[in-house]
Order: C-alpha cells, then structure tokens, then sequence
C-alpha cells in the first residue's frame, strides 16, 4: 500500500488542476447508507418515478413519509477525514472543483467553497418549488408533516414542493452538467472517490476525462468497470487513504 500512497502523493504534487469526483462511498464514512448500494434503501422499495410525484399526490406524500423514516440522517451527518482531505486540497489549490453525485451538503460542511461543489444530483437538506423555485427549510416541513401527516403545497404559488434532489425519470440539471463537463476537459488529474461508476450520465464523467488524456485516480471498496482505465487504483477505505496522505506531507 505505500506504493500506492506514493504513487498518489506523486500525481497530486505534480498536478496542476485536479477535480475531484465523489459518490456514496465517502459518505457512508459519515453514517450515510448507500441507498443504491446492495443493501440500499432502493432494493427493498421501488423508487418513486418523477413523473409519478410529479402526477399523484397519494406518491407525494409517501414520498415525503420515506423521507421523515430514512432521509432525516443526512440532516445530522457529519464530514468524515476523507471530506477534510478534499477540502484541504481545494485550500490548497490543487483541486479546482468537486464533482458529486451527493446530495448531503458535506463537501460544504468541510469547507469547500459553495461555487467550487457541483451537485450533480442536488442537496437533500433543503426543498424547493416546483414552479416558482422558492427555497424551502426542511424545518418548517417537518413540523406541517408531524401537525397534519402531510405535506402541502407552495404558501407562494401553491406549486408541488419537493426536496431538491434528482429523481429517478427527473431531468439532470443543465447547468451543473455543463460545468462538470467543463471542469472534466480543464483537469490534468481526476480523482474519483467512493463512487461504483454505475449510474449514468454522471459515471460519464471520469470516461470523459480518460478519454481527454488526463490521468484517472479511483478510491473504492468495490472494483469498478473503470478500474482498467485508471493510471492508480485503490481499493480501501476513503478517509484512511486520504489522511495517509495529508498526514505524511503529500502537500
């Protein structure tokens, strides 16, 4: 293992504009479930399509009912070493953004500058309107679902009030895609953490970066389809790794 961690060092010093990729896996660190994992949430109940919240109120609400039963966790999470570690390297000057497939706010929470995160898949720790895109405190929800058993609709437009996240069948946000794909092409090395490099269109991302010729760091547990592409792979827990590095001057 420390030839991997001197491998690494050596591609983090030598580089000059890094992006960071993450996915579940370094937030399970933090106590966050992998809901699309093997034993995820979404393997013992269907997924409720957009298209469907969008249409029945009946899906709204159970929606909402899964999310006061599992979601309320990410509310109460905490980064983990491996997100310190990023955002060190973002202090640094090494990483010039962070791509995630996260929706837990804990790169921010660790210190990453709010306009260096790109939410590929939103943030769950906040609501919006459907139609006029009014920002909604999960708080205030919470207290109308335990008075009433419900969500209602926006007190501005009256639209379909949602937590803002991608769902399943949901578009993916123009504008985040469009600066990943910018961040992608601009990196000479890109560094994906704790991410399975299964669900498209974000796993096209680090493809994308292969294919430009920058050099492909992949931290996971689990092997990934793309591990034959990568300059290093590391198959090992996100926050040790990382704070190998940190802890041994890597910068």
């Amino acid at each position: 293992m420390s030839t991997a961690i001197d491998q690494f060092r050596k591609l983090i010093n030598d580089c000059q504009r890094a992006v960071v990729f993450t996915g579940a896996g370094i937030s399970t660190e933090s106590g966050i479930p992998d809901f699309r994992g093997p034993n995820g949430l979404w393997k013992k109940m269907k997924p409720i399509d957009f298209q469907e919240f969008v249409r029945s109120e009946e899906a709204r609400q159970t929606s909402w009912q899964r999310w006061f039963e599992h979601g309320q966790g990410l509310l109460t999470a905490n980064p983990n070493a491996g997100h310190f570690a990023v955002a060190r390297w973002v202090e640094m000057g090494k990483v010039s953004a962070v791509i995630t497939q996260n929706v837990d706010n804990l790169h921010q929470e660790s210190g990453v500058p709010e306009e260096r995160v790109i939410e590929l898949h939103g943030n769950a720790t906040y609501a919006k309107c459907l139609d006029c895109e009014r920002v909604i405190a999960l708080e205030s929800i919470a207290a109308q679902f335990r008075e009433s058993g419900r969500v209602g609709p926006c007190d501005s437009c009256g639209g379909i009030v949602k937590t803002a996240t991608i769902s399943f069948g949901q578009m993916m946000p123009e504008e985040p895609m469009r600066r990943a794909e910018e961040e992608t092409l601009a990196s000479d090395l890109f560094i994906v953490l704790g991410s399975s490099l299964t669900v498209y269109p974000a796993a096209g991302f680090p493809r994308m970066a292969y294919e430009n010729g920058t050099k492909l760091v992949i931290v996971n547990q689990q092997p990934t389809d793309m591990d034959s592409m990568a300059d290093l792979v590391i198959h090992r827990e996100i926050g040790n790794t990382l704070q190998g590095l940190l802890d041994r001057n890597t910068v």
